[in-house]
C-alpha cells in the first residue's frame, strides 16, 4: 500500500491533467494514472485529433501556465466562422470584429494540449504521474477510497476522480449508469491541404449524411471532422488519397480551392451519453466520463475543461473551509454547478444534429430561413458568438479573463 494520497485521477488526458494542474499549487498530494504516456508531438505532421478551444478554455490554460507552451508549438486562431446548409441557400457568417474581440477561439492539436499540461505538472513535487497502468477496482469507506491498479499497486486517497473517457472504468465500477444513444455515425478525421487559404476561418457545411467541418491549423492546411454513417466512414477511410480527395471536394465545394493532399485518416464513433450522477461519496466524474456529445460544434473538450475548473473551485473552497474534499456534500456542489450547463449544451447540439439531419421539405425550408434571418440580426449573432466563446454564464475562477 502506497502512502495516502489526497487525490487520485484516473486519466492523464486534457481534462484530467488540467484538474491536476489547477490543484497542484494547493499542495495536495495528487497521483495521476494513465494507460500510456502523453503522445509524441511531431514537427512534420499534425495530430489527427484537434480541439476547437474557446476563449474560456484559453483563459484556463493561461491561468495554469500552460498556454505559452502551446503557443511555442502550434496554435491556430480562427476569427471567422461560416456555416451553411447544402440543401438550400441559407448560411450564417460570424466575424469576431463585430464584437470587438481578437478571435473566436483556437484550433489546437490534442497532443500539444496534453503535453503542455503534463509538462507543467512535472514542475510540482507533490504530483506523481503513473503509466502505463490502469484501475482495476476500488473500495470506499468512511474516510478514504482504496484503489487497486492492474499492476498490483494499491493507492489510498481522499478522492478518486474519473477522467478516463466515455468508456470510463471509474464510472462503471461506481455503478453509475448513463443515458443516451448512438447516432449510428462515425466521425472521420484527417488533415487536408488546399490550394486556397483558410484566412483563419472555420467552415462547416451540413450535408444530408451529417456535418463536415474544416478547421484551420496551418497555412493552406485544415483539420476536418466529417460525420458519416458507419459503413460510409469505413469506406471513405479506406479509399486511396486521390479518390478520397475527389469525394471530399464534391461534398465541400471550392470555397477553399482545390483539395491537394490528405494525411492519414481515422474514425471514431459518435454518440450522446450522459451520466445519471457525477458524484458518489469520494468519487467524481469529469469530462467524457460524465458526458459525451456530438462534435458538430466542437464543445466536448471545452465542457470537460469547465468541469475540471469548477471541481477545482469546489475543492479549493472546501480546503479553505477545512472540509473533507471527498465528502458527498462537497462534491454535490460540483454536480449541481455543471450538470445543468452540460445538459443544456448536449440538448442544443442534439437538436441541431436532428434539425439539420432531416430531409423533409418543410424542415429544410425553415432551417434555411432561420439561418438567413439569424445572419441578418446582428444583436442575436453577437449573443451567439459570446456564448460560443465561453464568455457568458457561471464561470469558474480559472475560466474568467485575467485582466
Amino acid at each position: 500500500m502506497e502512502h495516502k494520497q489526497d487525490m487520485v485521477i484516473i486519466g492523464a488526458g486534457m481534462v484530467g491533467a488540467a484538474l491536476a494542474c489547477a490543484l497542484a499549487p494547493t499542495g495536495l498530494k495528487i497521483t495521476i494514472v494513465d494507460t500510456r504516456p502523453p503522445p509524441q508531438i511531431s514537427d512534420n505532421e499534425f495530430d489527427l485529433r484537434v480541439s476547437a478551444i474557446t476563449r474560456a478554455s484559453q483563459n484556463i490554460f493561461s491561468a495554469l501556465d500552460a498556454w505559452d507552451y502551446m503557443q511555442q508549438k502550434r496554435v491556430s486562431p480562427f476569427r471567422e466562422m461560416r456555416v451553411w446548409d447544402s440543401q438550400g441557400n441559407g448560411q450564417i457568417h460570424f466575424d469576431v470584429a463585430e464584437i470587438g474581440e481578437d478571435n473566436l477561439g483556437w484550433i489546437v492539436e490534442n497532443s500539444i494540449i496534453q503535453n503542455a499540461l503534463v509538462d507543467r505538472l512535472t514542475q510540482f513535487n507533490n504530483v506523481k504521474l503513473v503509466y502505463p497502468d490502469r484501475i482495476s477496482d476500488f473500495n470506499v469507506n468512511d474516510d478514504a477510497v482504496t484503489i487497486e491498479l492492474a499492476s498490483g499497486k494499491q493507492l489510498q486517497s481522499r478522492l478518486l476522480v474519473g477522467a478516463d473517457g466515455a468508456d470510463s472504468t471509474v464510472r462503471k465500477l461506481s455503478g453509475i449508469t448513463t443515458r443516451g444513444w448512438s447516432y449510428d455515425q462515425q466521425g472521420l478525421v484527417c488533415t487536408v491541404r488546399t490550394s486556397g487559404h483558410h484566412n483563419e476561418m472555420a467552415q462547416q457545411v451540413f450535408l444530408p449524411t451529417g456535418p463536415l467541418a474544416f478547421l484551420p491549423i496551418g497555412d493552406h492546411t485544415c483539420s476536418i471532422v466529417w460525420s458519416l454513417s458507419g459503413d460510409s466512414a469505413e469506406q471513405m477511410s479506406s479509399l486511396d488519397d486521390e479518390a478520397f480527395l475527389k469525394a471530399l471536394q464534391s461534398a465541400f465545394g471550392y470555397s477553399l480551392g482545390t483539395m491537394l493532399e490528405v494525411g492519414p485518416r481515422a474514425v471514431f464513433p459518435l454518440r450522446l451519453q450522459h451520466s445519471t450522477e457525477y458524484v458518489h461519496s469520494r468519487i467524481a466524474l469529469i469530462g467524457d466520463a460524465a458526458h459525451a456529445i456530438h462534435p458538430l460544434a466542437g464543445q466536448g473538450v471545452n465542457l470537460g475543461l469547465a468541469d475540471a475548473a469548477s471541481l477545482a473551485d469546489v475543492i479549493q473552497d472546501a480546503l479553505e473551509q477545512k472540509r473533507d474534499i471527498g465528502a458527498l456534500q462537497v462534491l454535490r456542489k460540483y454536480e449541481r454547478w455543471r450538470k445543468g450547463d452540460n445538459l443544456t449544451m448536449m440538448a442544443a447540439m442534439d437538436g441541431f444534429k436532428r434539425l439539420f439531419g432531416s430531409q423533409l421539405f418543410p424542415v429544410t425550408g425553415l432551417r434555411n430561413l432561420g439561418l438567413t434571418l439569424t445572419n441578418n440580426l446582428a444583436p442575436l449573432k453577437n449573443i451567439i458568438m459570446r456564448q460560443a466563446m465561453g464568455l457568458e454564464g457561471d464561470l469558474a475562477r480559472l475560466a474568467k479573463p485575467r485582466f
